[in-house]
């Protein structure tokens, strides 16, 4: 058995499909089709349903699947491993991210670059589900997410700060016209942007307006905040996002609103796989994160705004 194997089949199950897994492996796909059928002859075991394409694994096959994506990270590990021998940190770091905390990310890298230069990074956008479906799968090292029960069981994790919402308006909206616009039940009838609905900040967005008795006026939704800053800029809409991204607002010059009342508040943090001990590049981040104060870098941008 050959790592490149597992490799391959890793790489497969990610693609759906021959041709395109032999192209991010580089190999032709006869080649790479003839390794996954050698690596079932040595197990004994039918691993993939063939047919005039790719039909999926088999039961023996996502189990084989399984061992190979935890080996691959464990060689992974021992290369890192390795890295430290050698006195400098190397690798690359892959890293899930939810939508609301992307531009909070940098952050997290400046710190940890700033003592482990040699460490690449690999940031997905993704939501909280797939991130906790990709650590499972050993295609994360770490998740940078909401921090609620399911989240907590059977992981380790670092609270790093409480999500708090504030509403965004357009320049020129100032206090006079945003005034009263404190509470959730004062926001009926204003025209909104928001994060879509397949994500949890919309979900918990949804949940206070549902609380104040309220039906929100959503004339736009995206699940880019790029597009939701613009919709504010250009089209004059109001959002309503986490505090911890008033800084981009006030970069782009939009007004922002009191906090809104009653507040609500999320735990956000790092998540990664328990494990005895922690490969070389998620503890190097982990401490790093967990000496930032990242709680009282955004409590002043909400005292300032």
């Amino acid at each position: 058995m050959f790592i490149r194997q597992l490799h391959y089949l890793v790489t497969l199950a990610r693609e759906q499909h021959f041709a395109r897994a032999a192209e991010v492996c580089n190999v032709s796909q006869p080649a790479l089709s003839s390794a996954i059928r050698s690596l079932e002859d040595e197990l004994g075991l039918v691993l993939v349903r063939r047919g005039r394409r790719f039909l999926g694994f088999t039961e023996d096959g996502e189990r084989v699947l399984g061992w190979a994506r935890q080996t691959l990270a464990t060689l992974e590990h021992m290369r890192q491993d390795a890295s430290v021998a050698r006195v400098r940190l190397s690798g690359t770091l892959r890293i899930g991210v939810i939508p609301t905390t992307l531009p909070i990310v940098s952050l997290l890298l400046s710190s940890c670059r700033a003592e482990h230069a040699g460490i690449r990074y690999s940031l997905r956008s993704l939501s909280s589900d797939t991130i906790l479906r990709q650590l499972d799968e050993f295609e994360l090292d770490i998740g940078f997410t909401y921090l609620d029960s399911k989240v907590q069981a059977g992981f380790a994790i670092a609270s790093l700060y409480c999500e708090r919402y504030v509403l965004v308006s357009p320049t020129g909206c100032g206090e006079g016209a945003c005034n009263g616009l404190e509470r959730w039940e004062a926001l009926e009838g204003l025209d909104l942007c928001l994060l879509d609905s397949s994500m949890q900040n919309r979900q918990v967005i949804n949940a206070a307006f549902r609380r104040a008795g309220v039906q929100p006026t959503v004339i736009a939704e995206s699940d880019s905040l790029l597009t939701l800053f613009s919709a504010v800029e250009h089209v004059r809409l109001h959002s309503i996002l986490p505090h911890s991204l008033l800084g981009s607002a006030h970069a782009s010059g939009l007004y922002t609103a009191t906090l809104l009342k009653p507040e609500l508040t999320r735990e956000i943090g790092l998540i990664t796989r328990n494990a005895a001990v922690m490969p070389p590049l998620v503890a190097a981040m982990w401490e790093c994160a967990q000496r930032l104060d990242l709680q009282s870098h955004f409590d002043a941008l909400l005292q300032g705004a």
